[in-house]
């Protein structure tokens, strides 16, 4: 028990999945459905009932952190939300000084919505933006423009949100250097306290991998992908925001300790349909598809499709490849600390190897990629998979 524990005092993240979309962005490939005719409330309710099973299973102490992403959790109705924080109330401990953060789209927040977060303690926004170009925003499938970004953000500043973020991507299709450098300059004017800064990934069963295959994606390439990648990294520098992490950017003190919690490699909770959790050394995920995810929870069973033990080589490689996107890298002391071996004997020749392409450095006791490996990171993280084994 005192073992069990031990391992529990770890968990200080939850993450919340709701999969209901009002409509179908070209490029996304995260479980999600058309809201139109969906068990919305049966899969709250289900929602609810995984929370109690798993707390019951695994007690926690409270919670640093708990995003609510998806899906479009602000799809839902006033009173379906108003449900939805009340069974993470009910059931999640937190209290005003853990970071709650709902993920938002522009045009969904009503005044009244807004309110029923702001009372539930949710603390911080994280809108979907993408784009300040309607024409781009409308090719790549958004349902919002650019004025309903100005609006949500007033309003929701309006209601006192002050933790306030916005994802961008770039290299979307059709889009140009001059494009992306407007879109930058728009979103800083805002002058909000984070930002988010994604290439865009053309991942299978998508409209644009479809679009790809039939050679009718017109992407900007390469060349033009580093360079919004430069020109992303240098203005968010100019005005004062901090690179924390590969594709994050915050003003000191607004880092998103919920994404921390994913770089440095620790355990979190993980609810809803297709959701993935770390727990006592176990990596879960569970079923996407809503009446199969709904099915256990009925039975009074947790809805795992996958549950996997992850061995100590794992663990370590997991270290490496997570804990190099953030900007600060990876500690030669905690890592020694935590797993009884020291990376730089355990990955010797990849550091070796990596060092001498000038894509990581080793400063004052820490791994870190240089500003060229930031722009090949997957080169990086990939060298350290299945390396610990041998």
């Amino acid at each position: 028990m005192r073992q069990e524990q031990e391992v529990l005092k770890l968990i200080h993240a939850a993450y919340i999945h709701i999969p209901f979309c009002h409509h179908i962005c070209h490029y996304c490939d995260f479980n999600k459905v058309l809201m139109n005719r969906q068990p919305v409330e049966e899969y709250l309710a289900s929602l609810e009932t995984e929370m109690k099973i798993t707390l019951q299973e695994y007690k926690s102490n409270k919670l640093q952190s708990i995003f609510v992403g998806g899906g479009t959790p602000t799809a839902l109705n006033e009173k379906q939300l108003e449900f939805l924080v009340t069974a993470i109330q009910r059931n999640l401990p937190y209290d005003q000084t853990t970071e709650y953060t709902f993920e938002a789209n522009p045009g969904d927040l009503s005044i009244e919505k807004l309110k029923i977060l702001k009372d539930a303690g949710v603390n911080r926004l994280s809108f979907g933006v993408q784009s300040f170009n309607d024409d781009l925003l409308k090719a790549i499938g958004r349902s919002h423009r650019a004025a309903d970004v100005y609006q949500s953000i007033e309003s929701a500043q309006a209601i006192g949100f002050k933790n306030i973020s916005i994802d961008l991507i770039y290299s979307l299709p059709g889009q140009t250097v001059e494009d992306f450098k407007a879109t930058l300059k728009t979103a800083l004017g805002f002058g909000l306290v984070h930002y988010s800064g994604y290439s865009l990934i053309i991942e299978p069963k998508t409209v644009f991998y479809n679009l790809m295959n039939r050679g009718k994606l017109r992407l900007p390439g390469e060349e033009a992908e580093a360079e919004m990648y430069e020109v992303l990294m240098e203005q968010m520098e100019l005005h004062g925001l901090n690179q924390y992490e590969i594709s994050n950017f915050a003003l000191q003190g607004y880092e998103s300790r919920h994404n921390l919690t994913y770089w440095k490699n620790e355990e979190y909770f993980g609810f809803g349909a297709g959701a993935h959790s770390y727990v006592g050394g176990r990596r879960r995920s569970n079923f996407g598809p809503l009446k199969k995810y709904m099915e256990p929870i009925k039975n009074g069973e947790l809805p795992v499709l996958d549950d996997h033990e992850v061995t100590l080589p794992e663990k370590m490689e997991e270290e490496m490849f997570l804990g190099l996107r953030k900007t600060d890298g990876v500690g030669i002391r905690h890592f020694t600390d935590k797993f009884g071996y020291n990376p730089s004997e355990l990955f010797r020749k990849e550091l070796s190897d990596l060092t001498a392409r000038k894509l990581i450095e080793i400063h004052n006791g820490r791994i870190m990629l240089t500003k060229n490996g930031r722009l090949l990171g997957n080169e990086v993280f990939q060298s350290f998979l299945g390396v610990s084994n041998h």
